[in-house]
């Protein structure tokens, strides 16, 4: 199994890049893993107590459970993931039985925060975009999808976004294989990943 990680800043263009990606592939080939699914449950603890977590820090997933997972995939084994609901911060009691496929594509912000993650991917990408556009485009997705407050957002950014991505997301731009301008259509990069998948094969 040849692994692809995928990272960059929150609102940097990862999502749509992974789905232009993901259309120009065999489905039969692919496997997608989000990083987001593997945030830690948190059973117990009303939703105050959870709006007060730092998920935008390492220690709010489960990279063990994430490399567990992608060590069985890779002996051939079907897993059991899990489903994350921002609604509620916390997981759904069910989960998605995924097969082994020849490629698996990890994506979010912090997948390759970790080294021991980050050295089971064969191939990695950074998706690039300014602080100033993230926020923007950050601002409106949440107003517009998940009914926040622009200040709340805002508040969001100066106490965790903003300071956990030039910590332990920024630096990822001088290790990975392949910087993608999150700013600029994805077409000549989404070729040179497809080629690469291809020759995988």
């Amino acid at each position: 199994m040849y692994i692809i990680g995928i990272t960059g800043g929150t609102a940097s263009g990862k999502t749509t890049f992974v789905k232009e990606l993901l259309g120009q592939c065999n489905a039969n080939w692919v496997n997608i893993i989000s990083q987001d699914d593997y945030y830690k449950p948190l059973d117990g603890l009303s939703l105050l107590e959870k709006n007060k977590i730092n998920f935008d820090h390492p220690k709010a997933l489960d990279f063990d459970l994430l490399e567990k997972h992608i060590l069985s995939l890779k002996k051939g084994e079907v897993i059991k993931k899990p489903i994350y609901s921002f609604e509620t911060h916390d997981r759904l009691k069910k989960t998605v039985s995924i097969k082994p496929k020849p490629i698996l594509i990890l994506e979010g912000i912090l997948a390759l925060s970790v080294s021991k993650i980050k050295t089971l991917c064969d191939y990695t990408i950074f998706v690039n975009a300014s602080e100033e556009i993230r926020q923007e485009r950050r601002l409106k997705r949440d107003m517009e999808e998940r009914g926040r407050t622009k200040e709340s957002i805002l508040e969001q950014f100066d106490t965790n976004i903003h300071p956990m991505h030039r910590k332990f997301i920024e630096p990822l731009k001088n290790e990975v294989n392949l910087i993608v301008d999150g700013t600029k259509k994805f077409k000549e990069p989404i070729q040179t990943i497809v080629s690469l998948i291809e020759k995988k094969i």
